[in-house]
């Protein structure tokens, strides 16, 4: 019967499926990385409090990049292109969600109006994170090679969603109520439609590579398919509600070290 595990087991299993995993999951982390470097260092005098976070959650990305390579590395892999349909990050720039590239690159301290486009993008795309983190820590937690990466990444992934959790409704708060609920939407309905078509890409290009028959790439393209509208139908509103979490300034301290190996 195919699932998740054993879907996910079979591409673990092959080098050139790993390989292609990996380099996907580590370019959009190191990507995510850079992007809150950035912000950090721009962020408005009124929001100063909030750049040691924003740092420490740009480190975490950067972490979990490496952990990525790391686990290439240990099966004697090299990183490899990434295709450009699978590029989750720059496909959400390039439909106008987050902060653009040009503002990130300009020395312009940012508003507290792109401190809630940052943060409600983030809310949306880390809630994302969580779900799939928490799927790989359920089936592979206690993988012998990948238990420890996956455990770790899935911690910081609930952290990054406490903070922006907490730090929207703290702006929330004090006026920003609307606004946030606008563009929490926005981002929610391109995130699911970019979501939708970065798993076709990947399971195309996973297809191509473990030699899969027509019959079930169609069928996990309609699962994929019957995933989105179900999202675009409700699902989305999963990703804009905002409750106190219980992780209180999960981002308040320093970033854990990177294992030496995953």
């Amino acid at each position: 019967m195919l699932s998740a595990k054993s879907l996910f087991q079979e591409i673990i299993g092959n080098d050139e499926s790993f390989a292609l995993f990996c380099s996907i999951a580590a370019g959009g982390e190191s990507q995510g990385g850079w992007e809150n470097a950035r912000i950090a260092a721009l962020v408005p005098q009124s929001e100063r409090d909030l750049a040691p976070k924003i740092t420490r959650h740009g480190a975490d990305e950067d972490k979990h990049a490496r952990i990525f390579n790391a686990l290439m590395k240990k099966r004697g892999l090299a990183p490899v292109p990434v295709p450009r349909d699978t590029d989750y990050t720059m496909l959400l720039e390039s439909d106008g969600i987050g902060l653009a590239h040009d503002r990130l690159n300009a020395d312009e301290p940012l508003t507290v109006q792109d401190i809630v486009v940052y943060l409600a993008h983030s809310r949306v795309t880390e809630q994302r994170a969580a779900e799939q983190m928490e799927m790989l820590r359920r089936h592979f937690g206690d993988h012998p090679d990948l238990g420890r990466a996956v455990r770790m990444i899935s911690n910081d992934e609930d952290d990054h969603l406490a903070y922006c959790h907490e730090e929207l409704l703290r702006l929330a708060r004090v006026g920003h109520g609307r606004a946030i609920q606008r563009t929490l939407r926005a981002c929610a309905l391109a995130e699911i439609r970019v979501h939708r078509d970065v798993s076709l890409a990947v399971m195309a290009h996973m297809g191509d590579i473990l030699g899969w028959a027509r019959a079930r790439s169609a069928f996990l393209a309609a699962g994929i398919h019957a995933v989105y509208a179900w999202e675009r139908l409700a699902g989305w509103r999963r990703m804009v509600s905002l409750e106190m979490p219980g992780r209180h300034d999960a981002l308040g301290g320093p970033a854990v070290p990177a294992p030496e190996s995953a």
